[in-house]
């Protein structure tokens, strides 16, 4: 999908929502942030997913990551349809800011368009696409779902939190990690540095190859 990728530095864009205008870079600031669009406001598969993001809003917050939320819907569409989103989380409070972009200029500049589906008019939706977003104002991790599956914000958790550990220690995470798990160390380290590195020590799994770069460490 071509436009704004991994890597790349997200635009600093001046957008307006539910608590104000805010321009992104400085929103950011030097925390992580996640950046995810839905389709529309007063849909069902996006009420379940603005509300579990509610839900988890404190941790997501303890981990130094902020929340914001994207529609092509208005800003006061977006105020009226909290509500309905707080009642179906049983009273958890949207605390995050929902941006407005009713000319679909933004979704488009951050590579959140859908290329199939159509509003009644005829224009493009945002696609149910979610960005990680680095302090150094990098995506650091992109998700794109279709409209008719909703994300599992369980999975952005944890995806979260291994972007964390990579960053913080210079290692990787196998499949299916989660926090507590060993985490592999990169090949890019000889084992006399990845000793130093890791006093803790390592275990190297032994495969036919005899090559040592499956290495497991807990931090």
């Amino acid at each position: 999908m071509p436009g704004l990728t991994l890597g790349d530095t997200i635009p600093n864009l001046e957008v307006e929502t539910t608590q104000g205008k805010i321009k992104l870079h400085d929103y950011i600031g030097d925390s992580w942030t996640i950046i995810f669009s839905h389709p529309g406001d007063f849909t069902p598969v996006c009420t379940t997913e603005l509300g579990k993001m509610a839900v988890n809003a404190d941790e997501f917050g303890r981990r130094g990551a902020k929340l914001l939320g994207f529609s092509c819907d208005d800003v006061q569409s977006h105020k009226e349809w909290i509500k309905d989103i707080e009642a179906f989380t049983n009273g958890s409070t949207v605390s995050y800011p929902i941006a407005a972009d009713p000319k679909r200029e933004i979704i488009s500049q951050l590579n959140m368009v859908d290329p199939d589906e159509k509003d009644s008019s005829g224009n493009n939706l945002p696609s149910r696409a979610l960005h990680i977003v680095g302090p150094d104002k990098k995506i650091r991790l992109s998700f794109l779902y279709p409209a008719t599956t909703g994300r599992n914000m369980d999975e952005v958790m944890r995806a979260l939190d291994s972007l964390q550990k990579a960053a913080k220690h210079n290692v990787a995470t196998p499949v299916n990690w989660k926090p507590g798990d060993p985490v592999l160390i990169p090949p890019s380290l000889s084992n006399e540095q990845a000793k130093q590195k890791f006093p803790q020590g390592f275990q190297t799994c032994a495969v036919p190859s005899k090559k040592e770069y499956l290495r497991f460490t807990h931090i």
